[in-house]
């Protein structure tokens, strides 16, 4: 084999640090960039949290730093998608005395001393479980030893709908040989535990649990007797929504079994869901949506992350021809600092590039709601701001829109599309809006089924499949037309 040399021209992208950082920072919800800014700003002395009695002035230092090279926006900018408008506010070797609070605007809410302490006390607040509030009332309640640790076991046996999902076998083979406890023993106890609040607690099946329900009624209410005997011998008639034959086993008239379901209904087949459990998790929006007059206007949140800025003092000792290594030290981590800062603004930008895009496309959801929805891809935003499909994911995931009909992840705006008889699209959304509206206003008595949904949205100019709409209405937690089936 003959070996030769040859001159290849060709063009590459390289993934520097500051790339991979850029792109790091994209994709961080507001909560791991708060924590990615604080670690960066333990990190680096160069950076530092503006507090909010700190003085906004400009930082007194002069840049001493002109022999740092540059790293290379080009890539970055393909990347991060800062566009033009980046190049033009942040230049590639920002003098030291800039006004850093100019250039990155992210701030925090402002609090005063009694929103501090309120959200001390917040923090410091914990919701009680299940298991607390049954522990609580079992603590109150005269039992022997014995008898307190079959209940414990039984507790820890409930779930978090109030149902015990142990069985008593299994409650009995947590305790060793040598207690001798016998299945009795269990039953009792059990027994007393299901007369707890809420109730309905520590039932063993739906109908165990309805019947503790209507047993702890007083016998005067009315149909009382009749539901017991109804949920006792046939709940599964009555699941099925078979009102005939529950008219002909119970010998009731038709009105009459519509009063006992009524009461039936009343009931709480999972109590457990009457006490908390859990912290609740809120959401922080990183844009802002609102109208003014007959515009939509977009706007990041500045709640979103703490303000960060060089420090100034240690900026003013980076000293130009000095090679030491204190000097070196600071002057990288000024570098680096920058990059930062840099890649703060990159994604802010980016952020709001994409949410103002999307808010155009889809400004028939904001005035009309679900079923104004448009479809739209990825590709369509990327080509919209000149961006990679993939900056364009990373943007946006985890990332949250406060809109006046509610907070909506990006990704929420996102979907796919169903053809129409007049050659148009309709967004999968919209579809599922449509189905949802329509078994919310249909007869109880007679719910429409998935065959006549799909003739419904065919009169609509909708063509989709009875399977699709099958699968839609699963997506939303529809049962079937035979389970939506009503007697009341």
């Amino acid at each position: 084999m003959k070996q030769s040399l040859s001159l290849k021209l060709g063009q590459q992208l390289t993934m520097t640090p500051q790339l991979q950082q850029a792109i790091r920072l994209l994709q961080l919800s507001t909560l791991d960039l708060r924590l990615e800014i604080q670690q960066a700003v333990e990190a680096n002395p160069m950076l530092e949290l503006v507090e909010d009695d700190d003085d906004d002035s400009p930082a007194e230092a002069s840049s001493q730093d002109d022999d740092i090279p540059a790293a290379d926006s080009d890539d970055f900018r393909e990347l991060a998608g800062a566009g033009d408008a980046l190049a033009e506010q942040m230049p590639e070797e920002l003098p030291v005395d800039s006004s850093w609070d100019d250039v990155f605007q992210a701030t925090t809410p402002t609090q005063t001393g009694a929103d501090e302490d309120f959200e001390g006390a917040e923090r410091n607040t914990t919701e009680e479980s299940l298991q607390d509030h049954l522990l609580w009332q079992l603590n109150l309640t005269p039992m022997s030893p014995r008898d307190l640790a079959i209940a414990r076991a039984i507790i820890d046996g409930i779930d978090s709908d109030g149902m015990l999902i142990a069985s008593v076998e299994e409650i009995l083979s947590g305790f060793p040989a040598e207690y001798e406890i016998e299945e009795d023993e269990v039953i009792a106890v059990l027994k007393r535990i299901q007369q707890f609040d809420p109730p309905g607690v520590a039932a063993r099946d739906l109908r165990e649990c309805l019947l503790i329900q209507l047993n702890q009624l007083p016998d005067d209410t009315d149909w009382v007797q009749e539901a017991r005997a109804l949920v006792s011998d046939h709940l599964d008639q009555l699941a099925a929504h078979d009102l005939p034959a529950l008219v002909r086993k119970t010998r009731l008239e038709e009105d009459e079994i519509h009063a006992v379901i009524h009461l039936i209904r009343s009931l709480n087949p999972r109590p457990g869901t009457a006490i908390s459990d859990g912290e609740t998790e809120y959401v922080v929006p990183d844009v802002l949506v609102r109208r003014e007059r007959d515009k939509w206007l977009v706007e990041l949140n500045p709640e979103t992350a703490p303000r960060v800025r060089i420090n100034a003092q240690y900026a003013s000792m980076v000293r130009r021809a000095d090679s030491g290594d204190t000097n070196t030290y600071l002057r990288d981590n000024l570098q680096e600092a920058r990059w930062f800062l840099k890649s703060l603004i990159s994604r802010n930008e980016t952020l709001l590039k994409v949410a103002t895009k999307i808010v155009e496309h889809q400004r028939g959801f904001l005035e009309y709601g679900e079923e104004a929805m448009k479809p739209l891809v990825l590709h369509d935003i990327a080509e919209a701001v000149a961006m990679h499909e993939s900056t364009i994911s990373r943007v946006t995931t985890r990332k949250y829109m406060h809109t006046p009909r509610g907070i909506f992840e990006l990704k929420y705006f996102f979907s796919s599309h169903v053809g129409t008889s007049t050659g148009g699209e309709v967004s999968s959304t919209a579809i599922r809006a449509l189905i949802k509206k329509l078994t919310a206003e249909e007869n109880p008595r007679k719910p429409l089924s998935d065959s006549k949904i799909t003739a419904i949205l065919k009169t609509q100019k909708i063509n989709v499949a009875r399977r699709t709409v099958a699968k839609y209405r699963e997506l939303l937690s529809i049962p079937p037309s035979n389970e939506r089936k009503r007697l009341v």
